[in-house]
C-alpha cells in the first residue's frame, strides 16, 4: 500500500471516529431512561420504551465500531494492514474507504 493511500485511509478513519463519537452521544442521550411520571399515555409510553430499546442496540453498535475503528488506527502503519487476514490478498482501496476498519476483503467477509 502506498503512502498517499495509508494518508487517505488515516484520514477517512479520524473522520469516521468523529462521526462514531458524535453518534454515540446522541445515542445516549435518546437511550436515556423513560420516566414514569412522564404524563404520556399507555401506547406513548411503550412506543417510548420501545424506541429506547433501539437506540440502545444502536449504541451498542456504534460504540463497537468505535472500538474497531480506534484499533484501525493503531494499526495503518502496519505492512499488513489493508491485507485481508484470512485470505492475504489486498483489500481495495474503496472497501477500505468506506469501512476502514474492514480486515476482510468482500469475498471472505461473505464467508
Amino acid at each position: 500500500m502506498k503512502n498517499e493511500e495509508r494518508d487517505q485511509i488515516r484520514k477517512k478513519i479520524r473522520e469516521k471516529i468523529g462521526e462514531m463519537t458524535s453518534k454515540i452521544k446522541d445515542y445516549k442521550e435518546l437511550s436515556r431512561p423513560v420516566s414514569p411520571e412522564n404524563a404520556i399515555g399507555r401506547i406513548s409510553r411503550m412506543e417510548a420504551i420501545n424506541n429506547k430499546a433501539v437506540f440502545e442496540a444502536a449504541l451498542r453498535e456504534a460504540e463497537d465500531r468505535l472500538k474497531k475503528l480506534k484499533e484501525a488506527e493503531s494499526k495503518v502503519e502496519l505492512p499488513d494492514f489493508g491485507r485481508c487476514v484470512r485470505c492475504k490478498d489486498d483489500i481495495p482501496l474503496g472497501r477500505l474507504m468506506i469501512m476502514p476498519e474492514s480486515t476482510r476483503c468482500v469475498r471472505c467477509a461473505r464467508l
